[in-house]
């Protein structure tokens, strides 16, 4: 099988020769073989391994992503940012500590968006309102 790992600046990971490839989803880590059927799935902020045919293992830790597997022999990966590395230790404690880090502060960000927009919102309907309640500006 042929593995292909992108982001939108660059090709992190391209093999051919994979034996096999494992992943993570929301549903949990699963396995893709040769003539794997056609998938399509959301990966989860995890690393993804594979195994070459002369059975070494590597390593991608990836930053959530899209999978999808073409005709049991291309495997490729959409995400946002990708760290390759032999060392799965080293991408497990500290590649995703910082990516799930990284996500947590961007949630928070957007919940905090979202409520000044909000308050903002609630601010001009008070003005518009056709009973003039709301429009004192002294």
């Amino acid at each position: 099988m042929r593995l292909r790992i992108t982001t939108p600046l660059t090709v992190a990971v391209d093999e051919d020769g994979v034996r096999a490839v494992r992943a993570e989803d929301a549903s949990g880590s699963f396995g893709i073989l040769p003539h794997h059927a056609n998938f399509l799935t959301r990966l989860a902020i995890s690393v993804v391994s594979w195994e070459r045919a002369d059975g070494s293992r590597h390593y991608c830790a990836v930053r959530r992503g899209v999978l999808t597997v073409t005709e049991g022999a291309e495997v490729a990966v959409a995400t946002r940012e990708a760290v390759p590395g032999d060392d799965l230790a080293t991408l497990d404690g500290v590649v995703l500590h910082r990516f799930r880090t990284e996500f947590e502060a961007e949630r928070v960000e957007r919940v905090e968006s979202t409520r000044l927009q909000l308050n903002a919102i609630r601010q001009i309907m008070l003005h518009l309102r056709p009973d003039g309640a709301g429009a004192n500006f002294t």
